[in-house]
């Protein structure tokens, strides 16, 4: 292999390596797990490394593969999983220091699917308590350092925080995160990788701690639209565990992966929704609209029933509610070891009523539906990700949210990816989201393969 340096290398070229044997799982995964003890000691990514158990696996992957039982073209390809998703008899702390000795009874089933494909997991990722916060911060279990400014700490995103840290550091290839606000897409944004939010019913969530199991989404963080394509294709499908995902059809995004944007209808974001955003944020976004028209997309504006705004209390109305009814044992103890900015986003729970969880239900249902109305005829609606670039630790306002351009498509029910799309000040990523309608992932993919097609921006890498 020419290459000197596996890590540098997107997915889908390490398996041509891997597949064609020039390439061995045992020297790529020691590749990365190099990488993890020099850089690990800084960033904080991972919870836990799992050096030993992941060297056996790719001494196993190389020899079926040179014996010619290959499972597949993933097999040998190291993973992380966000500290949410249970692998029997591994630790499963949820980023609760409470559950430091929690140990999973059970393998998520997008676990198991993963590893029946030859994946070799490296670890688990630190992920914000229970899932609940947007930075990235975690103040009893530790705060992934954001590898873009090696000298000032600054927000990661959250909550899926380690796994976006540990994916654009190279510390693995590719992860998994959660995204029930936005929580694939803000780490994704501020890390500078592509995160696919899924629809409901997607991927299982079949042993992935729930948070609010009506918003909850599993998703692929990596570092290209391909990669993420290819891990998406490989952790959906019917779960008879799961029972939203029964009735839904696999769709494999590949096919359609290349075939650009001629023809699409993309809608800008309402002008009412950029006074959200900062200017080096607002620059990049236009550059990538025109970007996607040059391409031969028909750029559209759009009228929405809302402003994304008007969806963020009834989205906490319902997190809260179901966050707290799944943990408001430990919440309610006062002794218990939480992070002092989760617990009362938790504990807001315990003042909503039935009618009012109900209620916002029952709107999101009817929101839905005026979306729906608004966008027909649309492919995509393009907006940014976050309204900044990563914030400095010590300014972050934890009373607010960063999640104003994502948690709408939780929500709607919708799904999207998030990009990079430029640079701000101090070499700081921006991010370009691509929302479409729940269960069209192949579409959304499309459109960011073609973007990154013609731009390089997710080639950058941080400093080292």
């Amino acid at each position: 292999m020419s290459q000197s340096d596996p890590t540098l290398l997107s997915v889908h070229e390490l398996s041509r390596e891997i597949m064609a044997r020039r390439l061995s799982p045992v020297a790529l995964t020691e590749a990365y797990l190099e990488r993890i003890a020099t850089k690990e000691p800084k960033l904080q990514a991972f919870v836990e490394v799992y050096a030993p158990d992941a060297r056996l696996a790719a001494h196993g992957a190389d020899q079926a593969i040179r014996s010619g039982h290959a499972v597949g073209p993933l097999h040998g390809i190291p993973i992380a999983l966000k500290d949410l998703i249970e692998l029997e008899g591994r630790i499963v702390t949820g980023g609760c220091e409470a559950w430091r000795q929690r140990k999973a009874e059970r393998t998520a089933t997008l676990a198991q699917r993963l590893i029946s494909q030859g994946m070799i997991v490296l670890g688990k990722t630190h992920t914000v308590e229970f899932a609940m916060g947007g930075w990235g911060t975690n103040s009893r279990r530790g705060t992934p350092w954001n590898p873009w400014d090696p000298a000032r700490k600054r927000t990661p995103g959250g909550s899926s925080s380690g796994s976006g840290v540990a994916v654009a550091a190279r510390l693995c290839p590719w992860a998994v995160g959660t995204d029930t606000g936005g929580s694939v897409r803000l780490p994704a944004s501020w890390c500078g990788i592509t995160g696919l939010k899924t629809t409901i019913g997607r991927v299982s969530t079949y042993g992935v701690l729930p948070l609010s199991p009506t918003l909850d989404t599993p998703g692929p963080m990596a570092r290209s639209v391909e990669d993420a394509a290819l891990l998406y294709a490989a952790m959906q499908g019917p779960d008879p565990l799961d029972r939203r995902t029964e009735r839904l059809p696999y769709v494999d995004p590949m096919p359609q992966l290349q075939r650009g944007v001629r023809g699409l209808r993309l809608a800008r974001m309402p002008e009412t929704e950029r006074q959200y955003a900062s200017a080096e944020v607002l620059a990049a976004y236009d550059a990538s609209v025109a970007e996607l028209e040059r391409l031969g997309a028909q750029i559209v504006s759009i009228k929405l029933p809302f402003a994304f705004a008007d969806v963020a209390a009834f989205t906490l109305r319902i997190m809260a509610a179901e966050s707290y009814a799944l943990l408001r044992e430990l919440v309610d103890d006062e002794n218990a070891p939480l992070d002092p900015d989760v617990r009362p986003r938790i504990a807001a729970g315990r003042s909503i009523s039935a009618q009012a969880y109900v209620e916002a239900l029952q709107q999101r249902e009817a929101m839905k539906l005026a979306f729906a109305t608004a966008f027909d005829g649309i492919d995509a609606l393009l907006t940014p990700t976050t309204m900044s670039t990563a914030l400095p630790l010590d300014e972050v306002d934890q009373s607010k949210a960063p999640a104003h351009y994502t948690r709408f498509s939780n929500f709607l029910d919708l799904c999207a990816v998030a990009l990079p799309n430029g640079c701000g000040s101090g070499g700081l990523p921006t991010s370009l989201q691509i929302v479409c309608r729940g269960y069209d992932e192949a579409t959304a993919l499309r459109i960011g393969w073609a973007y990154q097609n013609a731009s390089d921006w997710h080639l950058r890498r941080p400093p080292e």
